[in-house]
């Protein structure tokens, strides 16, 4: 029986009445709520591939054959946010002209939030979030209902803004709009046992009668939403855990060090986002997946200080999130402050700055409160002898035609910093190259530099968005072969994987018949791996490198650093940008550079 069949059956009631679009007040007597059962639904299912999803059809593991590190499923989760009952209309709409309405009149919609630190008197930051999503819907997609999409905002983080809303969304297109699925997460991301369960659960929670019955409720779906999270949403992909560095025999909490010249740093601050990318693959950052211990964030501008001065090896400085930008810039400064005019971080030459700011609040930089203290900053930074450099997130080419985000990126330049963009490519929002290119070729024309072409990362709704890697190899080059050159030094297609970063060269033809993709690292946890080339099969369904769907060793039963990359995990005191300063090649390059 269906979990929503189930409910009715609880309440006594039509299926029919069950529909979000279509209760109406008193469908369900008062008398009949009050019945509601504590009795468990049916439990979550695993993750499938729905024929309306449009998915590819992915094949799966073939007994005997090797795959590289399987994902566990040993993972925790824990709900930070409080599931709040979907919230119903509480302003008339009927004067709004749908059809012919270009922009989002986000004024209408009860916002959840406005920020005391973003945005100006002027244009004010709002925030919107899964509560406003019927809303949305009745304002912009009347006829559509709602509870299957606010059933999948209960999963996956979800957080829009007024800018977004009325700048990057073509409602014309519906739920199919590449920019809707960016920041309205789909059903098609949840298993359809588990959407089914959630929707009856929200349905559930907003039918209580009685406190009692709301609490119990909320309670059943908070378990239902984290036993899902913790057994197949993969909270910490590529082996983030183990590029946790140590400092004096301890753990230094809010930083990874995987490769040997770079670090990030995850402020305590900066673990949120201006808005919330569907795909995005550090949404545990935002749910407290497993509690606090397992996020990666800290305060402590001197830990950060202690941990660069004490490692020379370390060049490049990334301040990640979240997005840093979320930061007041008096905030930022006590983290970079320190980090600047010291003799003991003379050896950190960039920093660098991830956001996705630019495309989802550039007021930051133009018509914030603090958008001159911003600027100033960076200038500092600049004038300090340091390179900046910020790590510009743009997904699709509607974020660069705003005025709005031209200024920003005009006054991003004028301080000297450097803006290199990347994204993820992801199936139904960029997934074509006709769309790379079009990106591309703008962020040149303003002065930007395209950076890296990510393969969607083993995490999250990872079903839903991904790609097989011979489709985005070859979305990878028709992009490179319609652009100058200026826009042909972006690195991919490229997965962020457990040993390094995974680039695809070429699908190689050998004598035989047989195919290979033909692959490198452009960066390692072990430096001597990066530049080497080695040979996976080719298959039309991989889609990552490891994991149920990864790639095989093409001619060998396991690919060349395998072995050494186990026993270096095994091993291993600290993270593998600590264990590099040890090797051959780094002590050699040591011992030129004191000759000299």
């Amino acid at each position: 029986m269906s979990v929503l069949l189930q409910v009715a059956k609880q309440l006594g009631v039509n299926p029919k009445l069950l529909r979000y679009g279509s209760r109406t007040p008193g469908a369900i007597p008062d008398v009949i709520l009050m019945k509601v059962s504590d009795r468990p639904l049916s439990t979550s299912a695993k993750p499938a591939i729905s024929s309306q999803s449009s998915r590819p059809s992915l094949s799966s593991n073939t007994p005997g054959q090797h795959r590289v590190g399987t994902k566990s499923t040993e993972r925790s989760a824990s709900q930070a946010s409080q599931f709040e009952p979907a919230s119903f209309l509480s302003h008339d709409h009927s004067h709004v002209d749908l059809l012919t309405k270009s922009k989002a009149p986000t004024d209408t919609i009860n916002s959840s939030h406005k920020s005391k630190t973003m945005g100006g008197e002027d244009f004010p930051y709002k925030q919107v979030n899964k509560n406003q999503i019927p809303e949305i819907f009745a304002l912009y997609l009347p006829g559509v209902d709602p509870l299957p999409y606010r059933a999948a905002a209960e999963v996956f983080p979800t957080r829009v803004n007024n800018y977004v809303l009325e700048n990057h969304i073509n409602w014309a297109n519906g739920v199919e709009d590449p920019y809707f699925k960016l920041v309205i997460p789909s059903p098609g991301m949840l298993s359809p046992a588990m959407l089914e369960e959630v929707m009856a659960l929200l349905l559930l929670k907003s039918s209580a009668a009685t406190r009692n019955e709301k609490v119990l409720a909320s309670q059943r779906l908070r378990d239902a939403v984290q036993k899902y999270q913790q057994e197949y949403l993969n909270a910490h992909p590529a082996g983030q855990v183990e590029n946790k560095p140590k400092l004096d025999g301890c753990e230094v909490q809010g930083l990874q060090h995987k490769y040997r010249e770079t670090a990030l740093w995850f402020p305590s601050e900066a673990q949120t986002c201006h808005a919330w990318c569907t795909y995005c693959f550090r949404w545990q950052q935002f749910t407290d997946v497993g509690g606090p211990s397992k996020q990666f964030k800290s305060a402590s501008w001197l830990n950060l200080l202690d941990y660069i001065s004490k490692h020379k090896q370390i060049t490049d400085l990334l301040f990640t999130g979240g997005d840093p930008m979320v930061m007041t810039a008096k905030t930022f400064r006590n983290y970079l402050g320190p980090l600047l005019h010291n003799p003991h971080t003379a050896h950190l030459d960039t920093i660098r700055i991830g956001t996705k700011s630019l495309a989802y609040w550039p007021r930051k930089f133009t018509t914030d409160k603090d958008a001159k203290a911003t600027l100033q900053m960076f200038r500092d930074v600049v004038n300090s002898g340091k390179n900046l450099s910020i790590q510009a997130h743009f997904t699709h080419p509607r974020e660069l035609d705003t005025p709005e985000v031209q200024e920003a990126i005009k006054a991003i330049k004028e301080t000297g910093a450097v803006i290199r963009c990347q994204s993820p490519i992801v199936r139904g929002i960029n997934d074509s190259a006709d769309i790379w290119t079009e990106m591309w070729k703008k962020e040149v024309k303003l002065g930007m530099i395209p950076y890296y072409m990510f393969v969607e990362r083993d995490t999250g709704a990872k079903e839903f968005f991904e790609l097989p890697l011979a489709k985005v190899f070859k979305i990878y080059n028709e992009t490179r072969s319609c652009v100058s050159g200026l826009a042909r030094g972006a690195q991919g297609p490229s997965m962020s994987a457990k040993p390094g970063k995974v680039q695809i060269l070429d699908i190689v033809e050998h004598k035989d018949g047989r195919k290979s993709f033909l692959c490198t690292f452009i960066q390692a946890r072990h430096p001597a791996w990066v530049g080497r080339t080695f040979h996976a099969e080719y298959s039309e369904t991989a889609t990552w490198l490891d994991g149920d769907n990864g790639l095989y060793a093409f001619d060998d039963d396991k690919f060349f650093w395998e072995d050494e990359y186990a026993a270096l995990v095994k091993t291993q005191e600290g993270s593998s940008g600590q264990w590099n300063v040890t090797n051959d090649r780094w002590n050699k390059l040591e011992k030129k550079k004191a000759e000299n």
